[in-house]
């Protein structure tokens, strides 16, 4: 992919040199810090509104306290030590986030929902997100509830040496479709997707979850449609990487590796042939019409 000396993104959270601290400091300090509110001057005010808060909402004080910002920190943070190829990666996602940014602002200018640019969070093992704690055997994912991308960078060398889905088009086509996803959330999608899982069996919520994720596959293609049209980005041989990414996660590819056979209706990000189909046809056609899974009627 053609990157080197293009647009970085400003929009990169870099939370490598954080660790998360144990709650059982907090717990410990529990008392001492209780004991210092009573003595301090509206203390026992925050106290009691506190209290009361814990019987209306079943919060625990602990939480309560941190939330109103009289807890420690949630994480700490060390020096980033990255090697230079991992200097070179958090380099070529910015590009790659920047050019997302660039070719999104276009293609919703004209719509009623103009593009938001997500953050991009890049951490080691694990992190906290608006949706739960992230860790990095979850792999990349997006939240909605912070509009936050979520990357530790070890998945790609997982991606490579585990499932032979190396080159950094594929990283590209994972970033891509996670940002995919955020255009989801922008355009009403995830949250109208969600309201219909909730009230659908187990299998049938999965069916939503497939056709939301290739939808998202298709994102990616569409991205890069136009990225390549305004800016050549790609090279000879980058649509096979991210066809070897979309094979390599298919759900079918996975639940094969893990259990030796595959089951359809557990299926929640479709097959990889699924995933092949749909990131080509925003790859070819460009258009976000051409990304309606939801009411195609072949996946």
């Amino acid at each position: 992919m053609r990157w080197k000396g293009n647009r970085r993104s400003d929009n990169i959270d870099d939370r490598r040199g954080r660790r998360i601290q144990r709650s059982g400091g907090s717990q410990r300090s529990m008392v001492p810090l209780i004991m210092q509110l009573s003595r301090s001057r509206g203390g026992w005010m925050v106290i009691v509104i506190a209290a009361g808060l814990m019987f209306f909402t079943g919060t625990d004080l602990k939480t309560l306290l941190g939330l109103m910002g009289n807890e420690a920190p949630p994480s700490a943070s060390v020096p980033v030590e990255q090697s230079a190829q991992e200097a070179q990666t958090v380099d070529f996602m910015a590009t790659v986030l920047a050019d997302t940014e660039d070719t999104w602002a276009v293609l919703l200018a004209k719509g009623p929902n103009p593009y938001v640019e997500p953050k991009l969070v890049l951490y080691r093992d694990s992190t906290r997100s608006a949706c739960g704690l992230g860790q990095s055997a979850m792999g990349p994912f997006y939240c909605p509830a912070d509009k936050k991308i979520y990357l530790d960078l070890s998945f790609f060398e997982e991606l490579s040496r585990r499932y032979g889905a190396p080159g950094d088009f594929a990283q590209a086509y994972v970033l891509a479709h996670e940002v995919g996803h955020h255009v989801q959330t922008l355009l009403g999608i995830s949250a109208r997707t969600h309201a219909a899982r909730q009230r659908a069996s187990e299998v049938e919520a999965n069916r939503l979850s497939v056709r939301q994720e290739l939808q998202a596959d298709c994102f990616a293609g569409l991205w890069a449609n136009h990225a390549d049209r305004a800016r050549q980005i790609l090279e000879t041989g980058d649509v096979e990487e991210a066809l070897a990414a979309a094979t390599a996660i298919g759900d079918d590819t996975l639940q094969r590796q893990a259990q030796g056979r595959v089951t359809p209706d557990s299926f929640t990000h479709g097959s990889a042939e699924q995933r092949l189909r749909w990131f080509m046809v925003g790859l070819e056609q460009g258009s976000l019409n051409s990304c309606d899974t939801f009411n195609a009627t072949v996946l």
